[in-house]
């Protein structure tokens, strides 16, 4: 499965150490990341992460172009209420395009521990499907 990982700036350290707990179930599956949360997750664990731009710099909307043409299979986008985003329209956008395509997507740890828990039960095997009677581009 094709997996994106994003974090905010306060949550970074968090998704390390998610990533860190659960390295064995994310290491048979493509990993995607926005910059810096690639980065960090790269230095911490032995994992292979394919880098985007950093979420403001387009990081969110490169990863919401692979939802689009349902190239994603999950995403665990840990995000700071708390803090106002500059580019928070980006993020709505990909959070919408989540809902539109029905990639699961895991907003907060609670969230992402479940999914994480479900993918290594195998639980995300109907996605198999979904790429394999995906229509082309021009259909």
């Amino acid at each position: 499965m094709k997996i994106a990982l994003i974090a905010h700036d306060r949550k970074k350290e968090e998704m390390v150490n998610f990533v860190t707990a659960y390295e064995n179930v994310f290491q048979d599956h493509t990993l995607y990341a926005t910059g810096t949360t690639g980065t960090r997750i790269m230095e911490n664990t032995n994992l292979q992460i394919n880098r985007f731009m950093s979420g403001p710099l387009g990081g969110d909307q490169q990863i919401g172009a692979l939802v689009a043409t349902n190239e994603i299979d999950l995403i665990i986008f840990l995000r700071d209420p708390l803090m106002a985003q500059p580019h928070e329209p980006d993020i709505i956008a990909l959070l919408r395009l989540c809902d539109v395509q029905g990639i699961p997507c895991a907003t907060n740890i609670a969230t992402a521990e479940i999914l994480v828990k479900a993918l290594d039960r195998g639980d995300f095997a109907w996605r198999e499907l979904v790429h394999k009677y995906k229509p082309g581009i021009d259909q």
